[in-house]
């Protein structure tokens, strides 16, 4: 079964080649042409209807159609040009034939898109249309008055006891009867459709309509200029089946609705700046002359400055006209762009806003970010490829962003994101501004985490490597003074160890600003050692538990800072260290009772505290009225 649409493909194309090749040079070649290409896609355009949909009847009647068209008429119009044997059969035959593809396309509207009627009611039409055809192919066919279709001026087949007359008035009656009920039943079902439906009805009708004025048309200029109705005629028929096969196939469906708003809109536009192009020219023609090249300067320049806003205008226009819902949610969305320049929206609410207009919960706003060649939603996170059906968004040629979709409609989407293509651009920046933000703190952070590194490092090598040194210097030497019996030695010796005990105070004072060896056992260890050191009583509260070493190096020198500061400005007499962990953040707290009156000034201990807390994203607030004390607290994000 699968290969028989194949099989009469081939079949018709066979009949086509053949009927070309007889009728070349016998009639107008356009003729020959053109109807066996019309032959030819209608039988390909059934094969794939019946290959991919086989109980659809539509398939088959192309198939059927484009068989009897092929046979019947271009075949047999061919073999009686060419004065072939049985010459007088293939004659009947091409005057005969175009009724059953007639009855064919009553079939095909009556049927379309899914090979069903309409309703019961309906079918009486295809009947109709049967019986028709019956009664008006005999009456055609042995009515003794069909003379010129036959090369001996008679019709050899002719019965003048049948009433054929009568026969074809009745039958042709019914025929058009049928073929117009047919057209009414395509109209009806396209008005109480919906969906996918109503687009395939939409695509075919439109190629009805078209095929329905351009037939009359070329039936009026076929005594006037034939080398134009022929083939006005031919083109019309052919868009037929190649319309009705996307339509079946649902092969961008919905891009109908942008052909028919293009070509009413830029119809119209075209209308009018001819218009304004004429009035111009007549009217500067007046004064400077007709042949003035300044006159077709000026209607040209007229007619590109109206463009784009007679444009927009006839847009709206049409959209108001004919697509209320569509002008709504355009305006909503130029009001949205105005509460968006007035700082009264965000711009990362265009996607809400676009699911709300469109009626797709699952529609996604992706931006493009240059620099990374990647799409990512507004919050920055990365979008995989989920195959839904895409829209790009450009500007200037320069993509701006992607919309993915499942049940928008994808005309009015397109209008929308030609309206709020601002608002994506705006959105994409955004984006970007806090990619870059978010790099500087890591690399910030990194900076911090290295500057940390360091100091342990020389923390290690002044505990562990010169301090030592001096230390055991130092005690060689007052063991070396205590054994000299050199009275002039002493002297010498006694100042060596001065010189060595202002070198270890110095590393210690150097050693004072760095984290402690107890740091590697986390924060409370290093907290009670700082404590420990202090000369005022320190009462410290911290967690067990260990944070990024980076976090704890910060919250180590915003305590040490804090407590210097307390006993040497602010001549505290207690001093309070807490840590503590609070919705993802490590709180340091230092207060102390001394005379208050801090503030970060530019330079100071506090000022360089606030840029270390900031680069790890964090927020340091001093609290010091004169005569209260002071409290410094430190928020640093450490994860949940």
């Amino acid at each position: 079964m699968r290969r028989v649409p194949g099989l009469l493909l081939g079949v018709v194309v066979a009949a086509e080649v053949v009927a070309t090749l007889l009728a070349w040079d016998l009639e107008p070649r356009w003729d020959t042409v053109l109807y066996a290409v019309f032959s030819v896609v209608t039988a390909g355009a059934g094969a794939l209807i019946a290959s991919r949909h086989p109980r659809n009847p539509i398939g088959w009647l192309f198939c059927a159609g484009a068989l009897v068209t092929a046979l019947g008429s271009e075949l047999a119009q061919a073999w009686a040009l060419r004065g072939l044997p049985g010459v007088t059969v293939a004659e009947l035959l091409m005057a005969t034939s175009w009724l059953p593809s007639g009855y064919g396309w009553i079939l095909t509207f009556v049927l379309f898109p899914d090979g069903h009627l309409p309703g019961r009611r309906w079918q009486v039409v295809p009947w109709a249309g049967g019986v028709g055809l019956l009664l008006a192919v005999a009456g055609w066919a042995l009515s003794p008055d069909r003379t010129v279709e036959f090369r001996g001026g008679r019709n050899p087949y002719a019965v003048d006891a049948v009433p054929t007359d009568e026969l074809l008035a009745v039958g042709m009656t019914l025929f058009v009867g049928a073929m117009l009920a047919s057209a009414v039943a395509l109209a009806v079902r396209l008005r109480r459709s919906s969906g996918d439906e109503r687009q395939q009805l939409r695509w075919f009708a439109l190629a009805a309509m078209a095929a329905c004025v351009a037939l009359p048309a070329s039936f009026a200029l076929w005594y006037v200029v034939p080398v134009v109705a022929g083939p006005l005629a031919a083109v019309a028929l052919t868009a037929l089946p190649v319309v009705a096969c996307l339509a079946i196939l649902r092969y961008r469906l919905y891009d109908i609705d942008v052909i028919i708003d293009r070509t009413v809109v830029y119809g119209t536009v075209t209308g009018l700046l001819a218009a304004v192009y004429g009035v111009t020219t007549l009217v500067l023609g007046t004064g400077l002359g007709g042949g003035s090249v300044w006159v077709t300067a000026a209607a040209t320049l007229a007619v590109a400055a109206a463009f784009r806003p007679l444009r927009d205008r006839v847009q709206d226009l049409v959209d108001r006209r004919f697509h209320r819902d569509r002008y709504e949610a355009v305006r909503r969305m130029t009001g949205f762009l105005e509460a968006l320049r007035a700082g009264q929206a965000a711009p990362e609410q265009v996607r809400d806003l676009l699911r709300e207009l469109t009626g797709d919960a699952g529609l996604d706003l992706l931006v493009f970010l240059p620099e990374s060649r990647l799409y990512v939603r507004p919050d920055g996170s990365p979008a995989p490829d989920d195959g839904r059906d895409r829209l790009d968004v450009e500007r200037a040629g320069q993509p701006l962003g992607r919309v993915s979709y499942t049940d928008a409609d994808p005309a009015l989407l397109r209008r929308l994101l030609e309206a709020g293509g601002l608002a994506i651009e705006i959105t994409r920046l955004h984006v970007e501004l806090r990619r870059q933000l978010d790099e500087v703190r890591a690399s910030r952070a990194r900076i911090v985490d290295a500057a940390g590194e360091e100091r342990r490092r020389l923390e290690r090598d002044l505990h562990d490597g010169a301090q030592q040194r001096l230390v055991s210097i130092g005690l060689a030497l007052r063991h070396a003074q205590h054994q000299s019996t050199v009275e002039d030695a002493r002297p010498v010796l006694e100042e060596a160890l001065s010189e060595v005990r202002l070198a270890i105070d110095e590393l210690r004072e150097l050693a004072r600003g760095l984290p402690p060896a107890q740091l590697d056992a986390g924060l409370a260890p290093a907290f009670r050692e700082l404590a420990r050191r202090s000369a005022v009583p320190v009462e410290v509260s911290a967690p067990r538990e260990r944070f990024d070493r980076g976090i704890e190096g910060a919250a180590y020198f915003i305590g040490c800072e804090a407590v210097t500061n307390a006993v040497k400005h602010a001549h505290a007499t207690r001093i309070t260290l807490r840590a503590a962990r609070a919705d993802g953040r490590l709180v340091v707290t230092v207060t102390d009772d001394g005379v208050g009156g801090a503030a970060p000034a530019r330079g100071s201990g506090l000022d360089g505290l606030a840029d270390r807390v900031a680069a790890l994203g964090g927020v340091l607030r001093v609290d010091s009225r004169p005569g209260t004390g002071t409290r410094v607290t430190a928020e640093l994000p450490c994860g949940s």
